[in-house]
């Protein structure tokens, strides 16, 4: 693993890169982490895929290390610097796996950079349409930090300071806004919609619905799984991704 830093716009955008044991002419895959939270809690994952492919796992503008700029940046925003990293770094095109909010920034990525995506992993999907209230879902979020490793709360805990709580509540405020309901029927990449069987985020109903709105995608349950799959259940997730990148079409 290697850090780097790349000047996009008025963002300087921080990206952890696994690229020493992919074979050559793989795929690259991109990471995309969920909200408040940086890259880091993706790197379980990472380091499992990068036996097969180049990985990258950037630090959304406003997270982790990159840069953080004076306003919380919409989903549209959001979508829009990850473009400019990839046209900036030369990556033409990429498997997508994001995790939750990351979720309604890959499915708006996908609208406007179709060219550049592969196929897409949406892991544990935000925001459920039957949940779009910040009671409901810091609720659900107290809820899976029981089912998630101490590890992991910490994780979490420690990137929302570093990101600042205010920027935090108001990504959320954004992230309830968005309907990415409205988008997934015009994505044109194959998907795979993967949960976790504990997930209170990102409920059975809510993905089997996200599942049937794509025109192109499947449902998976990691069993024993809470919301942040990538980082307590990377073993199965990997298995699962593996499988359905190299599927044919």
């Amino acid at each position: 693993m290697r850090s780097a830093w790349t000047e996009v716009g008025e963002h300087r955008i921080h990206v952890q890169i696994f690229d020493g044991e992919a074979p050559s002419g793989a795929t690259p895959i991109v990471l995309v982490h969920g909200l408040g939270v940086s890259g880091r809690y993706m790197i379980p994952t990472a380091r499992l895929l990068a036996k097969h492919a180049p990985v990258f796992v950037p630090d959304l503008p406003g997270f982790g290390k990159s840069s953080k700029p004076p306003h919380a940046l919409g989903i549209a925003e959001l979508a829009h610097a990850l473009g400019g990293w990839m046209k900036a770094i030369d990556l033409p095109r990429a498997h997508f796996i994001a995790n939750s909010f990351g979720c309604q920034v890959v499915a708006e990525f996908a609208l406007h950079y179709r060219e550049q995506v592969e196929r897409i992993v949406f892991a544990a999907p935000a925001v459920d349409s039957s949940a779009r209230s910040w009671q409901r879902q810091i609720l659900s979020l107290l809820n899976d930090g029981l089912h998630e490793p101490f590890s992991m709360v910490f994780i979490a805990a420690s990137d929302y300071f570093a990101a600042g709580l205010r920027r935090a509540w108001r990504t959320l405020q954004i992230a309830l806004r968005d309907r990415i309901e409205d988008k997934l029927p015009h994505i044109t990449a194959p998907a795979l919609v993967v949960r976790g069987e504990l997930d209170p985020l990102a409920p059975h109903k809510w993905c089997e619905e996200v599942a049937w709105l794509l025109p192109d995608a499947q449902l998976i349950t990691i069993p024993n799984a809470a919301h942040a799959v990538n980082y307590n259940a990377p073993e199965e997730l990997t298995e699962i991704v593996l499988s359905f990148l190299s599927a044919r079409r």
